[in-house]
């Protein structure tokens, strides 16, 4: 696959280009994203669905300006995908050709199945979740996507989108009333179409309106990271702020906390949404900030792995990895570290009893503990704890994020950096486990550092820690002499210089 590769989504409402790099096999990561609101549909709907010259310049000139970036950055590929604007438009072939002819750019109208399945690739590989249904709710369509054991199984169109029931039932009202009733019915009555399979407590939120209204949700509930993708949230809890979005005037739009630029089409998208929630049955939804572009991207990047990243694999963390090159490159000498973690995790569970149930996230962190080193040896932790919130995009949940990072960023004596910690609490385990952890992570960092491969191992009885190394831990010894303790007991060091020749470990 080409290493800089260009993706080009032009929807209803607006066009978007996004350019990945690939660092590794299942590496890479985004260089450039560009947005343009075409509304290349504008106007389609009232006139049998042809597309409108206002909406063909813009198109046109947004094309040429995105040409312009993939150039700069160099691409090796570019794909052009177009979705329900152009798919309906009696004259969307003349367009595409006439764009081929005077850009060079050649454009794949995909049908509304595709466009879902798309959005289901994104969405199954890049958000941490297993089954669930994607709803992408674009001008024209809302494109659904059934997902059962991480794969998509089943996707679904339905010919309603927000610039379509603008036109059809908004831009001509009086009385917003009736209205809203006309246009909840017509978007029912496409639902009614759907297979009976399309029932699912999860929703996963694609595209402008989803996104668009976790962020309110996010901004009204005073949610502590500003991060969307993967927010998740429960209907009930925020039912009435949904149904309270369609019935207001264009005036009091602001009272909702929403962006400006979404004004002209949330009412109509919002109603879009609740109906199809209510259709589906569901309980929650998680936001998605992936969609039609990183499917395309992903089914080339993934078309030898039958289209999903191998279990073992995350891409952020590969990506890291690939960019930051941690100081162990060594894959033995890395999972050597990762052994450490969980004989001392294991060990101490006589105290922490939680069944080990975050060895993942700290593997993880400890997987990234020298990331900060790439750029400057000093203050490395913190440099390390921004990398990994800002970098962590993919496959993780909030609560995920937060803790690996917080663990990345505590690598000295304290366990625990209460500013941080008073932030985000709410997405975080307990004070004291955030401490064990701390510890197991900091303690670990120590001695791989200090063992130069060292067998160890440790028991812990009667509130003492004691570390046995077949190697010296000269280094490690003041350090950890130091380090706090998440409660009180006594680390006790035997290693190659105090214990007797016959008593080593491995002799």
């Amino acid at each position: 696959m080409s290493k800089r590769t260009a993706i080009i989504d032009i929807g209803s409402n607006s066009a978007r280009l996004v350019i990945f790099e690939k660092t590794s096999r299942y590496g890479f990561h985004l260089i450039c994203e560009q947005k343009s609101k075409v509304r290349i549909g504008e106007g389609a709907y009232d006139k049998e669905g042809y597309l409108q010259p206002i909406g063909i310049r813009r198109a046109f000139h947004t094309l040429k300006s995105f040409l312009y970036t993939i150039d700069k950055y160099q691409a090796n590929k570019t794909l052009c995908v177009a979705t329900s604007a152009l798919r309906d438009a009696p004259n969307g072939k003349v367009f595409t050709d006439w764009i081929q002819k005077e850009l060079g750019l050649k454009i794949k109208i995909i049908d509304g199945k595709k466009e879902a399945n798309y959005g289901a690739i994104a969405a199954s590989n890049l958000l941490p979740i297993q089954d669930g249904i994607t709803i992408d709710i674009g001008g024209g369509s809302s494109d659904l996507a059934l997902i059962k054991n991480g794969k998509p199984i089943d996707s679904y169109s339905l010919n309603v989108g927000t610039v379509r029931i603008k036109e059809l039932f908004f831009d001509k009202a009086l009385d917003a009333s009736p209205t809203h009733k006309e246009a909840r019915r017509y978007i029912q009555k496409e639902l009614n179409r759907l297979p009976e399979q399309f029932k699912h407590p999860l929703a996963i939120g694609i595209g402008g309106t989803a996104r668009t209204l976790s962020k309110g949700i996010m901004k009204r509930s005073k949610y502590p990271l500003d991060t969307l993708h993967a927010f998740m949230y429960n209907l009930d809890a925020h039912a009435d702020y949904l149904h309270a979005i369609p019935l207001s005037s264009a005036k009091n739009l602001k009272r909702f906390g929403l962006k400006k630029n979404r004004y002209d089409t949330i009412r109509e998208g919002t109603l879009i949404f609740n109906e199809i929630l209510a259709h589906l049955g569901t309980k929650k939804v998680i936001s998605s900030a992936v969609g039609v572009r990183e499917g395309v991207f992903l089914e080339q990047l993934l078309r030898e792995a039958r289209y999903h990243f191998p279990k073992t694999i995350n891409p952020s963390i590969v990506s890291i990895l690939d960019r930051f090159k941690p100081l162990v490159t060594i894959e033995k000498k890395r999972k050597m570290k990762l052994k450490i973690a969980t004989k001392l995790y294991r060990v101490l569970q006589v105290q922490m009893k939680d069944n080990m149930s975050y060895e993942k996230e700290l593997h993880h962190a400890l997987r990234l503990s020298t990331i900060g080193k790439t750029l400057t040896i000093y203050k490395a932790h913190q440099h390390g704890f921004y990398i990994a919130m800002q970098e962590l995009n993919y496959g993780f949940t909030h609560e995920e994020i937060l803790l690996i990072s917080l663990l990345v960023r505590m690598h000295g004596k304290e366990l625990l950096n209460k500013e941080l910690f008073e932030k985000y609490h709410t997405l975080l385990p307990s004070k004291q486990v955030v401490r064990w952890l701390s510890f197991i992570y900091t303690l670990t960092v120590f001695l791989h550092e200090a063992s130069n491969a060292a067998n160890i191992h440790f028991t812990f009885e009667n509130k003492v820690l004691t570390i046995y190394s077949d190697k010296p831990l000269y280094l490690a010894k003041e350090k950890i002499k130091s380090l706090e303790k998440p409660m009180v007991f006594a680390i006790i060091i035997e290693d190659e210089s105090q214990i007797p020749k016959h008593k080593r470990l491995g002799i």
